[in-house]
């Protein structure tokens, strides 16, 4: 067990770094990030960031001394840096885990390999890959295996056509084609895996999305009882098969009544910011205890609660990216009972981006919801 005052390294400097560095603080760690952004959120509150590149053996070397344990809050540090560090270090969780959910492909073929319920898809990595497709699978969505999130390094594609002409887009970058299935909503997970293989998982969250970024999510998820706890079942399924230590998140979707695995995050998620606010203990909390060896926490959600994330645009006049840049009004969030405001300390904003977040919470769920809907519209998100 590793414990205060130990030094923990992170790898990577966004908002889920710096959550994670003020959990780690407040149990008393000092913590160590390593991130190439001199303006990293993480780094700005970290006792020490080393603004270095990812394969700095240098810095790596910095961080093998000094920290006792090293986690990370991306999936896109390269598994060779975290197998370096493994050599001297605890890293949790293990590259081998990180590099299945880092390539989609890899990440397809594992849920198909392990009997987890996934939509029918074609592996893309020629164009004659696209003419071999099942023309069953459209319409369908291509996705770069490799580095697309909220959206980016995606496309819509009604035909083989289309999908070749997305591909060359793509620049012939390998790409898994999914058919398109009829969605009735999206659920997630995110659990807590130690050493021993003991699991907790938080109540599974109900998830709306806007131009393939998370919108807004609702804990707990207003899915049957079954549903919720099958989503647990095949989240669990999957930590254990990963062989992961440390904090995890499964992004379902429910279609005609059925769930299916979209796909996994190596680490905390947006979905579970709530947990800051509405739980006994947070997602973050119990990644510092996974990557320590310390006893998890019981994940119990004491408050219903809607988390709204706030996007870039809305340091924007109009939400025009042209427009005249100026502070939201966050006063309209300050007034409003049960909210909390949080913001990443993010050096600047840009169309797309994630800013910050509120959550409200409370012990009626459909009043909580309504506030959280009016809070969302108070400060100027417009639904697309």
């Amino acid at each position: 067990m590793i414990l205060p005052p130990a030094t923990l390294g992170m790898l990577g400097g966004g908002q889920l770094g710096r959550f994670f560095v003020a959990a780690a603080h407040e149990m008393g760690f000092k913590v160590w990030v390593l991130d190439p952004d001199p303006h990293s959120p993480a780094g700005l509150i970290a006792d020490r960031h080393l603004q270095a590149g990812y394969e700095d053996f240098a810095a790596l070397d910095a961080m093998a001394e000094a920290c006792a344990a090293v986690t990370t809050e991306f999936e896109n540090v390269p598994a060779a840096t975290l197998d370096y560090l493994a050599k001297f270090i605890p890293v949790r969780p293990g590259a081998q885990a990180v590099a299945v959910c880092q390539n989609r492909i890899v990440e397809k073929s594992f849920l198909r390999d392990n009997g987890l319920p996934h939509g029918p898809f074609a592996v893309i990595q020629s164009e004659g890959d696209i003419a071999g497709a099942d023309a069953g699978l459209y319409p369908a969505i291509l996705k770069v295996a490799r580095f697309g999130y909220d959206g980016k390094g995606q496309a819509r594609v009604a035909n083989a056509a289309e999908a070749l002409h997305a591909f060359h887009q793509f620049k012939g970058e390998p790409c898994v084609l999914e058919q398109m299935l009829s969605l009735d909503y999206e659920v997630s997970v995110v659990l807590a895996r130690d050493e021993n293989g003991k699991v907790k998982c938080f109540p599974t969250v109900e998830n709306q999305h806007s131009r393939g970024i998370l919108d807004v999510s609702i804990a707990p998820a207003r899915a049957s009882a079954c549903q919720r706890d099958t989503a647990q079942e095949y989240a669990e399924r999957i930590a254990e098969r990963l062989g992961f230590i440390g904090t995890l998140a499964v992004e379902f979707f429910v279609s005609r009544g059925q769930l299916y695995v979209n796909e996994m995050a190596p680490r905390p998620h947006n979905s579970g910011h709530h947990t800051i606010d509405a739980c006994a203990v947070s997602q973050y909390d119990q990644q510092v205890r996974a990557l320590c060896g310390i006893p998890l926490g019981e994940p119990r959600q004491h408050s219903a609660s809607v988390m709204v994330n706030l996007l870039g645009e809305l340091w924007f006049e109009g939400g025009d990216p042209h427009g005249r840049y100026r502070e939201p009004d966050w006063s309209v969030l300050h007034a409003v009972p049960g909210l909390r405001l949080h913001l990443y300390a993010k050096h600047h904003a840009r169309h797309g981006r994630k800013m910050g977040h509120f959550t409200v919470v409370g012990d009626d769920a459909a009043d909580v919801l309504a506030k959280a809907m009016a809070a969302r519209a108070a400060i100027g998100i417009r639904d697309e």
